[in-house]
């Protein structure tokens, strides 16, 4: 899209904005402004440029899943304000 092929009243109206007509023409300007910074964006010669989606190398730094043992039924329910037949009772939210 390049700049005079955008609708300002269109994108505002996306993006839910009412705006006044000096507003629009402010906005309209600086929409054409980033526009253009785009486009001699795609002039740039990027042939051997590897594509990242990060500026810095990232890892994972999750840790490796372990089985372990979990809560028996009696811990698990040791709190709870209501129980029945080793189950959560909780309100009845549906009518």
């Amino acid at each position: 899209m390049s700049a005079p092929d955008f609708n300002i009243k269109y994108v505002a109206h996306l993006a839910r904005l009412k705006l006044t007509a000096e507003e629009e023409a402010q906005l309209g300007a600086q929409l054409g402004n980033i526009l253009g910074y785009i486009e001699k964006l795609k002039e740039v010669d990027v042939t051997g440029v590897e594509p990242t989606a990060h500026a810095f190398p990232m890892a994972n730094v999750f840790r490796a899943d372990e089985v372990r043992p979990g809560l028996s039924n009696d811990d698990a329910l040791r709190n709870a304000p209501k129980r029945a037949s080793g189950l959560f009772v909780v309100p009845k939210v549906v009518e």
